[in-house]
């Protein structure tokens, strides 16, 4: 497997890891809204990085797009 589509994965993994650590101190009863604050500007850098890491490997035809077969 390409290793920029392993790069990919893991920022989409840590995108769901980011999130779901911010659920944790969301519901915890004695959660730190800065950990949850801290949790959701990872994840929010972790998309964006995400987003650009796709456009890159796109336009630099690393990845392409596939037609849905009918």
């Amino acid at each position: 497997m390409n290793p920029y589509k392993l790069l990919i994965v893991a920022a989409l993994i840590g995108v769901l890891a980011s999130l779901g650590w911010a659920l944790f101190h969301l519901s915890s009863d004695q959660g730190d809204p800065d950990k949850m604050l801290r949790a959701l500007k990872l994840r929010v850098g972790l998309s964006v990085l995400l987003f650009l890491m796709l456009f890159v490997a796109w336009y630099f035809g690393l990845i392409s797009p596939h037609q849905v077969q009918r």
